[in-house]
């Protein structure tokens, strides 16, 4: 959990926002996350992407407790970048998460963006400028059987939609 703190500290965030998660395949989410009420399919057909699916940490869930203290919902990521998912896959279990930019500023789409953060870094690896801008991540609540919540559009949002529709889930209408 060292790693997490240091996370904190170097981008300046406050404890109450909570880190996501990444793993090297979609097989992987079971052990950290219920995914038993989803449709079969779903995580495979918007995983590996640039979308975050925040699910309920489930009993079994082998992460840290103290990962996101209070919060019973854990956000999981399968990116569609083979390094990233091999280093997912070598550690054996999950990578927290984060983008590479201090709290509050905007997000980078190329490592001379976050320039300042680079002395904290024990390695950085440049796999070129970002496809998908500036927007992140579409973040989606899915934490409710048959339905979604857009917590973040992000830069697949309407691809995202468009599958969890064609699997039957609803837009979650309560505010939260």
């Amino acid at each position: 959990m060292e790693a997490v703190h240091r996370i904190y500290e170097i981008k300046g965030r406050k404890y109450t926002s909570p880190l996501a998660i990444c793993v090297g395949d979609v097989h992987d989410i079971q052990r950290f996350a219920v995914t038993d009420h989803l449709p079969h399919g779903l995580l495979d057909s918007l995983l590996p992407g640039p979308v975050t699916l925040v699910l309920t940490r489930g009993e079994s869930s082998i992460l840290e407790k103290s990962l996101n203290p209070g919060l019973d919902s854990i956000g999981v990521r399968v990116p569609d970048c083979n390094f990233i998912r091999a280093v997912a896959r070598g550690s054996g279990s999950a990578l927290a998460l984060t983008s590479a930019n201090l709290s509050g500023q905007r997000s980078s789409v190329d490592v001379r963006d976050f320039e300042n953060l680079w002395q904290h870094c024990a390695y950085i690896y440049n796999d070129g400028v970002l496809p998908s801008g500036r927007a992140g991540s579409t973040v989606i609540d899915l934490t409710s059987v048959g339905k979604y919540k857009i917590l973040r559009p992000g830069s697949a949002e309407e691809e995202t939609v468009a599958v969890l529709q064609r699997y039957d889930l609803v837009e979650d209408g309560n505010a939260s």
